[in-house]
């Protein structure tokens, strides 16, 4: 449902509301579970009361400036036709500077790596927010630490398992087991701050400016604990096409935002009367009645949230996809009615192992939460420069607007990741040496695709050319309909010449398809297919796809009805060319990235799965190319 249905309808607003809450606050919201602790952790803070009011405030100014001013009030506004995210923000970012190559090839390199390092992220929240809520044993039973382990790997297995059956059963739970959780935040947070209310002065900013400049070098580093309270920030951008920018604001400045600060608020308070309640701030709250339900309801809170960005994974990797930067994979729809909802496999199982490393490697929330800030902080940075460019060329506003409007933020951003960076040695280089190696393999698949177009159009024959040489002694005709796939517009396919020259026939009709995929998520059918006539009841036809889109080959060629051309289902097959690349030494990538290529090349699923070909109609002929 798009958000200009739910301006029609409260129930629909407030449906789309509760389903924000489950998916887009899952991260943010849980947490309330580590941030505080963190920032004390190791030591280096003393937990007296001036640096309990003094943390107490950052929270709050970093929550209120970051999330609330910067995504909330400024980044929602940057949509790309109702989507938002990295790849939607990137492509809104090259278009608006088109007609700046050396720029836009910046951006877009930029904006790869930032989209490599969100699977980084992805990686980190799972095992983060699982292990938060889990140490939660050795607040209520120390005697079971030993268990904490196992029980995570258990947690987590079986949250990676079900996502094939997908999430729109499990998506139903997300909404109100979230908007208990943020009710009990609250809840447990509010008796605290009535018991204790000057620690209501944390809301005066100089308290934080305080602590900054008395700690000085020692608050630098524990701003790389301060950020994880806003952990989640980005995935309230991505998720921006599911819910729309209404339902998030209103889950946020309604519902999340003040519990959270309550809950922090309570937190502080509570540690201003028992300092020693810092091994873990967060389960002390809750009375001893409370304890287990509280447990079963933060496991619950952080299966939410890790499922949220196991989902982003699958619909970037897709979006990734479609724009050309990852090869294509299996993808499985779990939904009939919404085709947002996919699965996967091979992202999905890559993640597991990956969360499973990271778990059983870290063994401690405390030590991922080193490795957690640098891939959040990176991707924040990389979505406010991004944002400039945006409302710089793309909006057009004056410069000195831009350069205010997102220089606050870069400030903040870049202070943050700098504080972060402290902690690469510690665990931060865990997701940079994933984001790295996803964005090796991005940039050599993008590469290695412009070199094999570029050397198939350096060996092929024009179209036209070549089927006015055909026609003036033309092959037996047989009846039915020949559909050739071709990467490129105007050339000749493998598979028409290879047809030719095994089978010596050429089909009744023979339509020359190329499938677009372009910079915005959405193309509707009337803008889908052009079709022009070559004669000889042959026809050049090319198909636009958004990256949302779901690329149907055989639906959108239904429409050239319209151009007077009838496609049989029964007697239209299919030609595909299915090249082998052959890596040699020589210009180009350097070898050992052309043998990469051509792995990823030959392991990508079928193109005929991806375009949904029936599989009982094609027909497939190889080649091979050297690059």
């Amino acid at each position: 449902m798009s958000a200009s249905h739910a301006a029609r309808s409260p129930s629909a607003l407030a449906g789309l509301t509760l389903g924000a809450l489950g998916v887009v606050y899952g991260d943010i919201g849980t947490s309330p579970l580590y941030a505080l602790k963190e920032v004390f952790h190791g030591g280096h803070i003393a937990a007296t009361s001036e640096n309990i009011l003094g943390v107490l405030s950052l929270l709050f100014w970093t929550i209120t400036v970051v999330v609330s001013i910067k995504y909330v009030l400024l980044i929602l506004r940057a949509d790309n036709n109702g989507e938002g995210g990295l790849i939607a923000m990137l492509a809104l970012a090259t278009t608006a500077v088109k007609g700046q190559p050396a720029l836009r090839r910046v951006l877009m390199t930029v904006g790869l790596f930032g989209t490599a390092i969100f699977f980084g992220d992805a990686v980190i929240t799972p095992a983060m927010t699982v292990l938060g809520a889990v140490e939660g044993i050795d607040v209520y039973a120390p005697e079971y630490h030993d268990a904490i382990l196992p029980l995570t790997l258990i947690v987590i297995a079986g949250l990676f398992a079900v996502q094939r059956f997908g999430t729109g059963g499990i998506g139903k739970a997300f909404g109100p087991v979230m908007l208990a959780w943020f009710l009990v935040l609250a809840l447990l947070g509010l008796p605290r701050v009535l018991e204790n209310p000057s620690v209501l002065a944390a809301m005066n900013p100089l308290h934080a400016i305080e602590f900054c400049l008395h700690q000085g070098w020692v608050a630098f580093v524990g701003l790389g604990a301060v950020v994880l309270v806003v952990t989640g920030g980005e995935a309230l951008y991505a998720d921006l096409g599911h819910f729309g920018k209404k339902p998030i604001r209103i889950a946020w400045y309604g519902v999340v935002m003040p519990a959270l600060v309550i809950n922090y608020f309570g937190q502080g308070a509570m540690l201003l009367q028992e300092p020693e309640a810092i091994q873990n701030p967060f389960f002390h709250l809750a009375p001893s009645w409370a304890e287990i339900p509280l447990f079963l309801l933060a496991t619950a809170a952080a299966i939410v949230a890790s499922q949220a960005l196991i989902t982003a994974a699958f619909s970037v990797t897709k979006q990734a996809i479609q724009l050309g930067i990852l090869p294509r994979m299996r993808i499985l729809h779990t939904s009939v009615r919404d085709t947002g909802q996919i699965y996967v496999p091979f992202i999905n199982w890559m993640l597991f192992g990956l969360v499973v490393v990271a778990v059983s490697f870290f063994g401690s929330a405390s030590r991922l939460a080193g490795a957690y800030g640098v891939a959040v902080t990176i991707d924040m940075t990389i979505t406010t420069v991004m944002t400039f460019f945006v409302i710089r060329f793309g909006w057009k506003y004056p410069l000195v607007l831009c350069a205010a409007a997102t220089g606050l933020f870069f400030l903040i951003d870049v202070t943050f990741l700098a504080s972060n960076l402290l902690k690469i040695a510690a665990g931060g280089w865990f997701p940079l040496l994933i984001g790295v190696c996803m964005f090796t393999l991005m940039l050599t698949w993008r590469q290695g695709r412009k070199m094999l177009s570029d050397k198939l159009r350096e060996d092929a024959i024009e179209l036209p050319s070549f089927l006015d040489a055909v026609f003036l002694s033309p092959p037996t005709r047989v009846a039915g309909t020949a559909v050739f796939l071709s990467a490129e517009l105007g050339i000749t396919p493998n598979a028409l010449m290879h047809n030719l020259k095994h089978n010596k026939v050429l089909h009744e009709q023979n339509v020359f398809v190329t499938v677009r995929h372009h910079e915005v998520p959405w193309i509707g059918f009337d803008k889908r297919c052009e079709a022009e006539s070559l004669g000889h009841n042959c026809w050049q036809v090319t198909l636009h796809f958004g990256f949302k889109n779901e690329p149907d080959v055989p639906e959108a060629l239904a429409q050239l009805k319209s151009h007077g051309v009838q496609l049989e289902e029964m007697e239209t097959s299919y030609f595909l060319s299915r090249d082998i690349v052959i890596p040699t030494i020589g210009a180009g990538m350097a070898l050992w990235r052309e043998k990469l290529f051509a792995g990823m090349h030959r392991n990508a699923a079928a193109a005929a799965d991806f375009l949904h070909l029936p599989t009982n109609r094609i027909v497939e002929l190889g080649s091979k190319v050297e690059i």
